[in-house]
């Protein structure tokens, strides 16, 4: 099963997707018969690099409420990150420019660690409140991850990998993402949004019956009227 994710890295329930997602394949064994890519996509890519404007103060800007209405709005999403076991730290969060680090991802799936840097990133944005858009913070998640520090270095200073997100953002226009996350699978179904656990659950089983990579459940006849027996007790 191969199951494309657009996403962006300041984009909150995108975490808490990416999560649900790993989950719900977890709770069907699909994680060894699962491919997951991840895809860039930008919110806003005219947000200033290395700004010093936190999320709640650009939030409050963006929807004329105050600040205290901002971080409220922000605080729903910390409890429904909670719900994942993850630790979102509004008060850190910084706006960034995301296109640096989407070039680090794919600069890290050149050298097969791409599930660490992305994974790294979003901690380091939600969780650790760090500047994804500086270069002495990208380097340090691409050294983590086992990449190479001068050789990061050289490339967050070129263009490359630039015209690689740039595909994936018009891929996304093409096929009609109008927010993410968004995730498509085997390039014949999609799922929107970042729908409870229980809700991919549902999506994914289907799907594997569908193409084949699992059982169909058994449609049960009859009534509860018979005699059953369950582990070392019986119904009688």
């Amino acid at each position: 099963m191969k199951i494309e994710v657009w996403s962006d890295y300041v984009c909150p329930f995108c975490y808490i997707g990416k999560r649900r997602l790993e989950h719900a394949l977890k709770q069907l064994r699909l994680e060894e018969k699962s491919e997951v890519i991840f895809k860039a996509y930008q919110l806003d890519p005219n947000t200033p690099v290395a700004s010093d404007q936190s999320v709640v103060e650009r939030l409050a800007g963006k929807y004329n409420v105050s600040k205290t209405e901002a971080k409220n709005m922000l605080n729903n999403i910390e409890e429904q990150a909670k719900s994942v076991d993850l630790h979102y730290q509004v008060d850190k969060m910084k706006t960034s420019n995301t296109l640096d680090a989407h070039r680090l991802s794919k600069f890290a799936e050149k050298h097969g660690v791409e599930k660490e840097v992305t994974e790294r990133l979003l901690h380091g944005y939600f969780v650790e409140g760090e500047r994804i858009d500086t270069e002495e913070v990208l380097v340090a998640i691409a050294t983590e991850a086992g990449l190479d520090a001068k050789k990061t270095s050289e490339m967050l200073h070129s263009n490359n990998f630039e015209d690689e997100v740039k595909i994936d953002i018009k891929e996304a226009q093409e096929i009609g993402v109008q927010g993410v996350p968004f995730f498509v699978i085997n390039r014949k179904y999609a799922i929107s949004g970042a729908q409870p656990t229980e809700a991919f659950v549902e999506a994914l089983e289907k799907i594997a019956e569908e193409e084949g990579m699992a059982k169909p459940k058994l449609q049960v006849l009859g009534t509860n009227d018979g005699g059953q027996c369950d582990d070392e007790t019986c119904d009688i």
